[in-house]
């Protein structure tokens, strides 16, 4: 988990890492003086790498319903196990097609979720506090029936880990074909702001907005990432899920947000960059387009006038975030 440091200990960091690298590379090459380089073990940090490269090896998270707290009945199970890590866990083993999940949190806005597979991943976003969760199965056309009703007092101690975990509408694993891809996308990259360009810029250039796609899906349509990468054809949900599945596998923290920007209805991405924090509405959507906002305009910009600009997030009223 990212943690934020004074400036103190940023410094202290910084200069025992440039004496230990300093000390490495000197070891390094009376080994290789003195013929005994291929003896010894030798670990190419990322404060190493010349020109400061970033490591892009991917890092998946893996949610578990590990069984140690959980809620619910006969038909419906509610792990809240790893809530401090940002989520939580709803298996349901009824015979409905149709069950929807309601989750209110403290900020008391209620997410509604169609419970589609057998293990849905809801991310925790609404902060610590009291979460009310009520499953709903369907008996016939548009009515439902509530199966199972709880309120659940959850503490998140991992504050990016609803936003690194896979989740129901960013949904990825470790064999995911996305994961490789972002890999090869962040290959070269300094920094995590070339990181977030070089897969916006992929996704825009090679995906093609389908608006057929958009038009015939249900109102229970999931995007699948792969799918998307694989056929390059999907609508705004398509084009945030695939970039939030690849930013989180290397490690960058995305919010898949809606709301409001002014008064537009608006869709977005939030991303966290170390030394900036939260920049929200980095990536873009209007109903239309896909924008980024300009990587150099925040690299050249210091960090107090980038937030007061847009990181403080007065000009977005976010809705729902996932």
């Amino acid at each position: 988990m990212r943690k934020l440091h004074t400036k103190t200990i940023k410094y202290l960091c910084i200069f025992l890492s440039a004496v230990c690298v300093t000390s490495l590379i000197g070891c390094r090459e009376k080994a290789i003086a003195e013929g005994e380089f291929d003896s010894i073990t030798y670990e190419i940090t990322a404060a190493e790498n010349i020109g400061n490269v970033r490591s892009n090896e991917p890092e998946v998270l893996e949610p578990v319903a590990a069984g140690e707290v959980v809620y619910g009945n006969d038909t419906v199970s509610i792990d809240v196990s790893n809530a401090s890590e940002g989520y939580i866990i709803i298996t349901y083993t009824g015979d409905s097609p149709k069950v929807k999940v309601q989750l209110t949190g403290p900020d008391q806005v209620t997410y509604t979720y169609n419970l589609l597979t057998e293990n849905a991943v809801i991310p925790i976003t609404s902060g610590n506090g009291v979460y009310s969760a009520t499953v709903f199965e369907n008996i016939s056309g548009s009515q439902y029936s509530t199966l199972y009703s709880e309120d659940m007092n959850l503490t998140v101690t991992n504050t990016f880990g609803p936003y690194l975990y896979p989740n129901q509408y960013v949904n990825f694993n470790k064999d995911s074909a996305v994961v490789p891809k972002a890999k090869e996308l962040a290959a070269g990259a300094t920094s995590d702001m070339e990181v977030v360009t070089a897969i916006y810029s992929y996704v825009v250039n090679n995906v093609t907005y389908d608006k057929e796609k958009l038009e015939s899906a249900e109102k229970t349509y999931l995007p699948d990432p792969d799918e998307v990468l694989a056929t390059k054809r999907g609508f705004c949900f398509d084009y945030s899920a695939l970039m939030a599945a690849m930013l989180r596998s290397q490690r960058i923290p995305a919010r898949m947000e809606i709301g409001y920007a002014g008064d537009v209805y608006h869709a977005w991405l939030s991303v966290y960059i170390d030394e900036i924090g939260w920049v929200n509405g980095m990536i873009e959507f209007n109903g239309t387009d896909w924008a980024l906002m300009d990587p150099t305009f925040a690299a050249n910009m210091s960090n107090s006038k980038l937030k007061s600009f847009i990181g403080d997030g007065s000009n977005y009223t976010t809705k729902y975030v996932y």
